[in-house]
This record gives structure tokens, sequence and C-alpha cells, in this order.
């Protein structure tokens, strides 16, 4: 059989620093949040539900069959730079705390979708689901869960594009019947394997994959309110005064002729851009800020390709 390192990155243990530094940078996104960390925490363990329920109503509730049958796949969307890799990446090490589990960190590699050999991709994609669903396995003991682990898929529209598009090769078709029933697989056995599908546009996933999300999750341009506290955040410790900070907040806002900024537009671009300015020779600036917010282009926003 192909083995894990073929099929994956390096598989992380959350929480770790790295990632969880990155969870907490993502200010703006709190609801989100949270209906992740219920959403998965329940699929990861359905007899937290029964409990809740024995808690809470003390009969049965027949609500909690309607959780039966649900696929562990969640999927995100959205355009470039706007937190869903990163989120995808992270949410690992709230889900870790929240559960008292441990949680492992799953990266698909490219190279899992083959090379276009006949029966290759099916192949790869047959085994990366057998190792996940024999690491749920291992996950489960007559006392409970003991960890959970989540695999991102990123750029998903690759491996699981509509089956309806005319120019569809039959491997491509092959892989997405595979990953269907890898899914398919893992809702079955009830192991606490979650996967996550992130993707630009979501209107080119075959709608089999939709049908069986258990939850979409989308992911939009930052608000003034989420764009202050992004700002706010990464500012920390530059002396920026707050009315310069409302005045970037406008300014990176969208406008007649262009978007507002991504997360990443802040993050990634700008507040570097006024250290480098100021960098090494003087503190960063108000007008540094002001200036370059003027100066600079966000990303544009990502149109989908006609099917």
């Amino acid at each position: 059989m192909t083995s894990q390192d073929d099929l994956f990155h390096p598989v992380i243990e959350l929480p770790e620093p790295t990632r969880r530094a990155r969870y907490d940078r993502l200010v703006g996104l709190d609801e989100m949040k949270l209906r992740l960390r219920k959403e998965a925490a329940l699929l990861a363990d359905p007899r937290r539900l029964q409990a809740w329920a024995d808690s809470c109503h003390g009969s049965h509730v027949a609500a909690l069959t309607l959780f039966a049958d649900r696929a562990p796949l969640f999927v995100f969307a959205g355009d470039v730079g706007s937190g869903k890799s990163a989120l995808a990446e992270s949410f690992g090490c709230d889900l870790a705390d929240w559960l008292d589990l441990p949680v492992y960190l799953y990266r698909l590699k490219l190279a899992t979708r083959g090379s276009g050999l006949v029966g290759e991709m099916t192949s790869l994609i047959g085994h990366a689901f057998t190792h996940l669903h024999d690491a749920g396995r291992r996950a489960v003991s007559p006392r409970g869960v003991t960890s959970v682990s989540i695999l991102v898929v990123d750029e998903a529209d690759a491996l699981v594009q509509s089956r309806e598009a005319q120019q569809m090769h039959h491997e491509d078709r092959a892989g997405v019947d595979a990953f269907l029933a890898g899914v398919d697989s893992l809702a079955g056995a009830r192991v606490p394997v979650l996967v996550v599908l992130c993707t630009n546009r979501v209107g080119a996933l075959d709608p089999a994959v939709m049908r069986r999300s258990a939850a979409t999750f989308t992911f939009t341009r930052p608000d003034d309110q989420a764009r202050h506290a992004v700002l706010t955040q990464a500012l920390q410790g530059l002396s920026i005064s707050p009315e310069t900070i409302d005045k970037i907040v406008a300014l990176t806002g969208p406008t007649t002729d262009r978007p507002g900024y991504t997360f990443s537009d802040l993050t990634q671009r700008l507040v570097p851009a006024a250290v480098f300015r100021a960098f090494p020779d003087r503190p960063v600036r108000d007008e540094d800020l002001v200036v370059l917010a003027e100066e600079l282009t966000p990303t544009p926003v990502f149109n989908e390709e006609p099917r």
C-alpha cells in the first residue's frame, strides 16, 4: 500500500504554537469559529450530543436521529486571502482544547491527484482514506474517543470538480467517485475523522460533494468592524493612534471601482509594508500606513471560470 508519507505532508499534532497563533490572529470570525467548534465536536464524538440530550431533556430526543448519517465533511468557500486555509489548518487547536484531546492535522499532497494514468487517482485517494479510517479506528476505545484527525484538502475544486463538466477526463470522474466513497466510509464507520475542503470555486465542486457536506462555511472580505479588529491587533506596539486606525479602516474598505482589502491584504501586505518602509532607520509612523493604504491595490475578486 502507498505509504502515509506519499499521501500526506508531515502530520502535525495540535495544539502547537504556530497554528495556535495563526488561529488567534483570525479575528472577526468569532461566530464562524464557534459554529465550527460545535459542528466539529459533534461529528468527531457524537456521544457528546446524546450526553447533552440526557442532561438537558432527560428523554428521547427525535432530533438526534437527524445527526446520525451526516458525513464528516466541511466545505470552506471564499475568495483568495479570506482566511479559509488558515482556519482549516488551525481550528484543530481550539477543538483540541475544547475536547481535551490531541488533534492530528493531515494535509493532502498534490501528488495524491495522480499523473493521469488510468486508475492511479482512484487508487491514491482510496489509500488516503484507508489511512484515515485506520487512524480513526485506533482513536476509538471502550472508554470513548482518544484523538481526532482532520484532513485538509486545499484547492479542492481540482480534486472534486463537478462530473458534469464536459471537459472532465474519465480519470477525474473516477477520482470524484473514490472521494465520495471515502467520505461515505468514514460516515458509516463513525470514527473521529473530519475532512475539510477549501476552495475559491465552490460552484465548480461536484453537487454530490456539496450534498454530503455537513456544513459549508462561506468566507467573505472583512467588513469595517473586522478590519478594525485585524488592524488593532496587527499594529499593537507601534503607537499608531486610534484615529489613524479608523482612517485606514475607511481607506481599505470597498469603493465603487474596487473591492475591499482581504484579511491577507491587511496582515501580509499593508502592515509588513509599513514596517519595511521604516526599517532600519526610524519607527513606523501613522502616515506610513495612510500612504500605503492609499497606494496599495487590494487582491482582485476571484471570478469562477464558467463550467
